[in-house]
């Protein structure tokens, strides 16, 4: 049978098994790639030298251009809103508090629409890092209550999806992952507030937590009726996220997890696929070891798990296959980023083989990097990692 990639990806995703496994870079803006590294890989291919787009100016990705996405054959586009039609706080700081070296700026600096302060040094820069949290000395509701929140409603934001999701579905065939309006409700909250300061609040001022919680989840559940109505009944995967875990162990006890920013994941997944006109897939973005959680996970709504960060205590590939294979879809986990960057080509054959064979049997994976590829990755190990998908991802 020939397969469109729209046919692909939902045959992958109801948990059989297509012609071959679905790619992805890009498609899923967390399975992206960095603008050097693509510049790079572009002229590794032969194809023309072009500025590339980027697609999230925070971790420095890239948009994947129309010939990348044909010469290795991606299954996937990405449907994005657009920013709203005033900016709110949100402010490019060209000047970064009068740090210098010599004669020269330190850093680039920027206010994103929730008010966070964001910084990348300019000499070797690799992307922006939280540097000013605005809610930093908060203490009351009230506070909350009357910040200048972004407004999800705003028309602009809306004004291209339908356009661009019929596009990928009916003239271009592909599969297309909509996109959020923001980060993650928890992960944001953390950047609004500061990783230490949330932490002391979730356990000693569990009021003033929730009130940012539930104004997160109000804003989120604005935006998705509001572009699930936009683009119709042709969508089929849903990009949602929250970093819950670290090297070795989730942020906060699971316990914890589970009494005070689960309920906020389950009430937004079963809001997104109650307004939902079609049958969608959840995908869930989480960083990290979150075994654990994958149980509440899956009861919250999630269908699909990224990005499988293999080198992360209890995310071993065939583990989690063998236990949760029949219920989610692993995007990513193709290769130990570590693997990717720094191994031989050969090296990056070999690990890549093992995961597609972990991950792959019975549908339920999507081959796609390890969160974004990052700058400096040799475009030579790219290629095999891609090189092996070809060889081994085929049903």
């Amino acid at each position: 049978m020939s397969y469109t990639s729209f046919e692909r990806v939902r045959t992958a995703l109801e948990h059989k098994e297509p012609d071959r496994v679905p790619f992805d870079i890009g498609g899923a803006l967390v399975a992206g790639i960095n603008i050097e590294t693509l510049k790079n890989l572009r002229k590794h291919l032969g194809l023309p030298e072009k500025a590339p787009q980027i697609a999230d100016k925070i971790s420095q990705s890239a948009k994947s251009d129309d010939d990348l996405i044909e010469r290795l054959n991606i299954d996937f586009k990405t449907v994005m809103p657009r920013g709203p039609s005033q900016p709110g706080l949100s402010k490019n700081l060209d000047v970064p508090d009068n740090l210098f070296i010599g004669s020269h700026r330190e850093h680039y600096r920027l206010i994103d629409e929730f008010g966070i302060v964001w910084q990348m040094p300019i000499e070797h820069g690799l992307y922006y890092d939280l540097y000013k949290p605005p809610f930093k000395y908060i203490e009351t509701v009230e506070e909350v209550e009357n910040y200048p929140w972004p407004d999800a409603l705003d028309p602009a934001r809306y004004v291209d999806l339908k356009r661009q999701a019929d596009q990928t579905v009916y003239e271009e065939k592909k599969a297309y992952v909509l996109e959020r309006m923001s980060a993650g409700m928890w992960e944001n909250a953390m950047w609004m507030t500061g990783h230490e300061k949330l932490f002391m609040d979730m356990l000693l001022n569990e009021k003033l937590f929730c009130s940012i919680m539930d104004k997160f989840v109000e804003l989120k559940m604005k935006y998705w009726e509001k572009a699930l109505e936009a683009v119709g009944e042709n969508v089929m995967l849903i990009s949602t996220a929250d970093d819950l875990g670290s090297q070795e162990t989730l942020l906060v006890s699971l316990d914890l997890y589970k009494k005070l920013v689960w309920p906020y994941h389950k009430k937004l997944f079963q809001f997104i696929k109650k307004k939902a006109k079609s049958k969608v897939y959840i995908f869930f973005h989480s960083d990290g070891a979150i075994k654990e959680a994958i149980p509440l996970l899956l009861e919250a709504g999630v269908d699909i798990l990224n990005p499988i960060q293999v080198n992360c205590r209890g995310m071993d590939t065939k583990a989690l296959k063998k236990d949760y294979g029949k219920d989610l879809t692993f995007w990513g986990g193709s290769c130990d980023n570590n693997v990717l960057a720094f191994g031989t080509p050969e090296e990056v054959r070999d690990e890549t083989k093992r995961r597609i064979d972990d991950l792959a049997p019975g549908g339920g994976f999507i081959f796609a990097p390890i969160h974004i590829i990052q700058k400096g990755v040799p475009p030579e190990n790219i290629m095999s990692w891609w090189e092996t998908l070809q060889e081994y991802g085929q049903y």
